[in-house]
Formats: structure tokens, sequence, C-alpha cells
């Protein structure tokens, strides 16, 4: 079992390494093409505006890079946190009003919303992803509009199923069914057992907008078509909703008003034996003496595979941007460069234990994915993703339709009763049109 002491302990080495010369470079083995270089403005400071972090030693490494960074070039760099839910509008007061944080880690396809309010950071962008391995294409998505980075492809927090091992075997199940239809019959069993299952249907940022989509794609639906035609009214999103409204038969009440903390606090508390989460609830367990046998007992596996035939899931994704009103804006191209420098990049994903899936192939080598069993299901998020504007552009309208909660209020909808499922698909629609107009 991974130890988030020596976990911390590697990323620290790393660190420390990366602290020997280079303050602002990659170093040789990775140089390829024209590097750009920066030089921070006399006087710099900037502000950044990030999420609250779910796994301490993430945020701890994160830091210690800023630290780093800070020594190395006196640039003093101050982090600002909010919930999840939180980010994506102070984000949005900040770039259409031209002051507050001079960055920020954004969520999705946020900084299509505003790309004329952020720094092109192409240059970086390019260098950087030309130096490891390549940016994976579904984060590489959420950063560029025209060709053009309006923002740095920073994680992918992977979306599991975690799940008690001795519940569904008590269950009647040996191993976890691969497909739709045994996993509704999983639940069902579970729930008889007093073991329930339960996916959250409220507005959360991450976790509601993941189960939304893999109910919406496992079944061969989508939003809209290649041109942005909202295609929403179809036989195969019905069937998604009623698949829906099973499920949540099977789950505890109030599920329809969970956030992104419910979700974890209902499974640490054993309220509910099965859902879909970060890897950040294994080590809520683990740190915790009193949660021992839930962590032990604890398991992760990838969404089940529904009547498409092949898996499609959406994960967290955050990126990185830069505002337009920014005075620093050379100091703050000069700290992002420095934050995917290889020995600070491997440092904060090891130090994330799994949490945070790497923007860039290089980094599939990091010791934390084959640390520990759990760690599995969520090591290929970042090359699994599929973006959520699926399968149109991403821009303007991806992002309003995913800020708007389109798809997660379709489906709670239904599956409370507010509307029958083809009145919720209708509803959606309509709501949909309002940012697709092809």
């Amino acid at each position: 079992m991974i130890n988030r002491r020596n976990l911390l302990a590697g990323s620290a080495g790393l660190v420390a390494a990366g602290a020997l010369g280079r303050p602002l470079g990659f170093g040789r083995a990775f140089a390829q093409g024209a590097e750009p270089n920066f030089t921070p403005e006399a006087g710099a400071s900037l502000r950044l505006l990030r999420w609250v972090p779910f796994v301490p030693a993430e945020e701890e490494a994160f830091l210690a890079n800023t630290k780093k960074f800070s020594d190395s070039t006196g640039v003093a760099v101050r982090i600002d946190k909010e919930s999840w839910e939180d980010v994506r509008p102070k984000a949005a007061v900040a770039a259409n009003v031209g002051s507050g944080p001079d960055m920020v880690m954004s969520w999705f396809d946020d900084p299509q919303q505003y790309p004329d309010k952020l720094v092109d950071v192409t240059d970086l962008g390019t260098y950087i992803g030309g130096a490891n391995g390549g940016w994976y294409p579904g984060l590489e998505s959420y950063a560029k509009r025209d060709d053009k980075f309006i923002a740095l492809p920073l994680c992918a927090i992977g979306n599991a199923v975690v799940y008690r091992d001795s519940h569904m075997k008590a269950a009647g199940f040996s191993e976890f069914p691969k497909d739709t239809a045994g996993f509704l019959e999983l639940c069902k069993a579970m729930q008889a057992k007093g073991t329930p299952a339960g996916f959250p249907h409220g507005k959360a940022v991450g976790d509601g907008n993941n189960y939304a989509h893999w109910l919406l794609w496992s079944h061969g639906g989508k939003m809209v078509d290649e041109s942005g035609k909202v295609v929403l009214n179809s036989p195969e999103t019905l069937a998604a909703v009623k698949y829906a409204q099973e499920l949540y038969k099977t789950f505890i009440p109030g599920t329809e008003s969970w956030q992104d903390v419910n979700n974890n606090r209902a499974f640490l508390a054993g309220q509910v034996s099965l859902t879909a989460n970060g890897v950040s609830v294994y080590y809520a367990a683990l740190k915790d003496p009193a949660m021992k046998e839930i962590a032990d007992d604890m398991r992760s596996t990838n969404l089940p595979i529904g009547p498409v035939g092949q898996s499609v899931e959406l994960h967290q994704t955050s990126t990185i941007s830069i505002f337009r009103h920014t005075k620093f804006p050379e100091a703050a191209k000069a700290y992002l460069k420095f934050l995917y420098q290889p020995e600070n990049m491997n440092a904060w994903i090891q130090g994330a234990s799994a949490y945070c899936c790497q923007p860039l192939r290089t980094f599939e080598s990091n010791p934390v994915w084959t640390s520990n069993p759990i760690h599995a299901a969520y090591a290929k998020a970042s090359a699994s993703l599929r973006p959520n504007g699926y399968a149109g552009p991403l821009g303007a309208a991806s992002a309003g339709a995913m800020a708007d909660y389109v798809l997660v209020d379709m489906f709670a909808e239904a599956v409370t009763g507010q509307s029958s499922p083809e009145d919720a698909i209708t509803n959606a629609e309509r709501r949909a049109n309002r940012y697709y107009r092809v």
C-alpha cells in the first residue's frame, strides 16, 4: 500500500533536484524547437485562483513548486483557493471586469467562454508539448481556440467507480460487471442487501457532469453532431434516461441535491457502498484509522460499457490560463513554464497520489501509476477522456451548456419524476439550442 509520507519525500527529492541550475529551462534532454524565454517585469507579483484541493499532498507539491519559482525569480505568487463550484463564476467575473487574479486554474472548456480575455500562450503550448511527448488530444482541445493556445492543459482528474469489495461479493457478484446491464443488476442486488449505490444528480461540477455524460454517451446519445447541431432528442438519449431512472431507484435518497463533496462523504460514512469519484476518497479513508476497514475493502474500476460498445467517459479536466488584464504577462508566462519543467511536473503528479492525471505523454512513466493497484483505474484518464462538447466543436456553446448543467438537469428531472423522460429531453433540447445556434 502506498505511503503518503514516502510520496511527499519523493516529491521533495524531485523538487530539490530541479533546484540545481536552469531555473526557467527544461534541460537539453527535453529541448525541441525554439524555446521561449521570459524575463519577469521589475517588481512583478502574481495571483493565481485555483480550486480547493481534495488531496493535501497535491497542494503541498504545488506550493513547493511555486515557492521554488519565487525563490529563483523573486516574483511572489499568491494562491487563492475557491470551492470547485465557485471557481467558474469568480473567474468569469474577473475576465469580464478586467481585474482580480492574474491566472486561473479552471474547469473543462471554461476558457472558451472568454477567449478574448486571455493571453495567447501558443509559444508555451507548442514548445512544452513538443518537448514532452505531446499533449493528450482531449486535454489539448480544451485549451485551444482557432489553433491557438488560450490556456495550457493542466490535468485530468480521473473519475472511476469505487466500491466495497466485500459488499459486492455479499450481493452475489464475484467480480465487477463490465457492462451497463450487469451494473444495474449489481446495484439492485446491493440495495437489497442494505448496501446501496449513489451517484450525484445535483449540480456537481465534476461528479455530476461525469455521471450525466457517461449515461448519455454509453447509450450512444450526444448533445450535438459534428456541425454543432443539437441532436439530443433521439432514441439513444431516451434509452439513457430510462436507464438512469432504473439506477436511481437503487440509490439512497437525496442524490438529486449532491454536489462534489456529497458522494465522498456518503461513501466514507458507510451510507453507500458504490459510487464514482476521484482517488481522493481512498486517501481520505486511508489517513483516518477509524476508516481502515473501508480503505482495505475499497476497490476501483472504470465505468461499465453501455450499448455503444466502447468505454466513453468524461473526466474532470483543468486548464491554467493568464488573464489579459495582468500587469505582469512575462512573469506569468515564466511561472507557467516553470511549473511544466519535468522535475516540477513529476513532483506535482506524484504528490497528487494519482488524483491528477498528467497532461503530457512523457509523464505516463511517473511511478505513482504503478505504486498501488487502486491507481490503475485512474492512470489513463487523460488518454481516454472524451471532451464534453462531443461530437461538435468546443467553444462558447459547449462551455455555456456545461456551465448551465443542461445534461445534469435533464437526467435529474426525469429520475425524480419532475418530468417524463420525453419532456425532460425536450426541455434539455430547448436549453441546448440557446447556446448552439447553427
